[in-house]
């Protein structure tokens, strides 16, 4: 931002130097020369430069716009068309120095809604009385004035989350010292320890994965994955979980599948997908988990005959924390951060997941991973297997 103000500063120095050597008396047509080859350069430099950058004239005309202005649609000719940066250069004018956000309607560039970070100097010595010239430096501010607010929610709503488990094994801890002489009582209290802890360890692990898939760590070279390999795998990570509610998961769809990916993040994200399904289905239920090729993509879909998702929340389960009912997230365990991972998996993999639902039929997620160039077609399984009841 300095840099820009220092060059136009030097562009309006250039300007009074050849205002000077045209005059009678001034200065040698060398001097005339290297003055205008400087003037060349420092606006061949503005013009190259990232940020928008405008210079606002006393009147409030616009005597200089570089192509990156012109391209956010604030300049036409020599108006600016946006009544806030207009209200901003003649604050400037006044107090020398100024910087704010301006909200663009999509309507100027057709790329929707946009928030400029702006900033306004005044270009004068700041003896001279009169007012003198606005420069505008404009960045386009709207993805980190996103990302600021996602990592505000982000930091309060962990902190909400873990407050909930600690909390718990603060109050476990005194109901243990309180009741050492009633040992049925001590092994309640004891396994309800148990139970927050995993919670605990489940949210820590779960926000490190959500960290690496959001960019912490640079994503790993991708490989040919046999989505057999996955399903099978994320059975049985599932299993014992689908047993304990007397559920069966019923594996089918075509087989010899071979995705583009990173076999961990797909097992992770197939596994998620499975777990909620179990969270939310009733006992002697089946859960279906299938596989398809379809248009160049694997198509992974996780059937279950659960509560379902109310309309008005479908858009919002793949939200970091983001429950249906926020009731049952003690008795599932659940930390609201297992489909925002199957999300971020499918966006890292140039894929997508979708979710069907309806209250009291269920919910299908369907994850969509591009498909390995040249594999023959996949044929379908010969039979469905059902996975969660088979003895190991």
């Amino acid at each position: 931002m300095a840099l820009v103000v220092g060059l136009l500063l030097g562009g309006v120095v250039v300007g009074t130097v050849l205002v000077r050597a045209r005059t009678p008396g001034g200065a040698s047509p060398d001097a005339e020369v290297l003055s205008l080859h400087e003037a060349s350069l420092t606006r061949r430099l503005v013009d190259l430069m990232d940020p928008a950058v405008v210079l606002v004239a006393v009147d409030d005309s616009v005597v200089l716009a570089n192509p990156a202005a012109r391209a956010l649609g604030v300049v036409r000719g020599s108006r600016l068309l946006v009544p806030d940066l207009v209200e901003l250069s003649r604050a400037v004018r006044e107090t020398g120095s100024r910087r704010a956000d301006v909200r663009l309607p999509g309507s100027l560039a057709g790329a929707g809604p946009r928030l400029i970070g702006v900033h306004g100097v005044r270009l004068n010595s700041g003896t001279t009385p009169a007012p003198g010239p606005v420069a505008l430096v404009l960045q386009d501010v709207t993805e980190a004035r996103r990302v600021e607010a996602v990592r505000r929610d982000f930091v309060a709503n962990v902190g909400h989350e873990l407050k909930t488990p600690v909390g718990a094994l603060a109050l476990l801890a005194e109901a243990i010292e309180g009741a050492a002489d009633d040992p049925e009582a001590v092994q309640r209290f004891a396994a309800r320890i148990a139970h927050e802890s995993e919670r605990l360890a489940r949210l820590v692990r779960e926000l490190i994965d959500l960290s690496r898939l959001q960019g912490g760590d640079p994503l790993p070279e991708l490989a040919p994955v046999e989505v057999d390999r996955v399903l099978a795998e994320a059975v049985d990570r599932t299993r014992m979980a689908a047993r304990a509610k007397r559920l069966e998961i019923a594996v089918g769809g075509q087989s010899g599948l071979v995705v583009q990916g990173v076999e961990s993040q797909l097992t992770t994200a197939v596994t998620n997908l499975l777990a909620n399904a179990v969270a939310y289905s009733t006992g002697d239920n089946r859960i279906a988990l299938a596989a398809r090729s379809r248009s160049g993509f694997a198509e992974i879909a996780v059937t279950d005959s659960g509560i379902g998702i109310p309309r008005k929340d479908r858009h919002r389960v793949f939200e970091r924390f983001y429950r249906v009912d926020q009731s049952r997230a003690s008795s599932t365990g659940g930390t609201g951060l297992g489909l925002a991972i199957v999300k971020h998996v499918a966006s890292n993999h140039g894929g997508s997941v979708t979710v069907w639902s309806e209250e009291g039929l269920g919910s299908t997620f369907t994850l969509r991973i591009p498909l390995v160039a040249g594999v023959p077609a996949a044929v379908p399984a010969s039979a469905t297997r059902v996975a969660s009841k088979e003895k190991s």
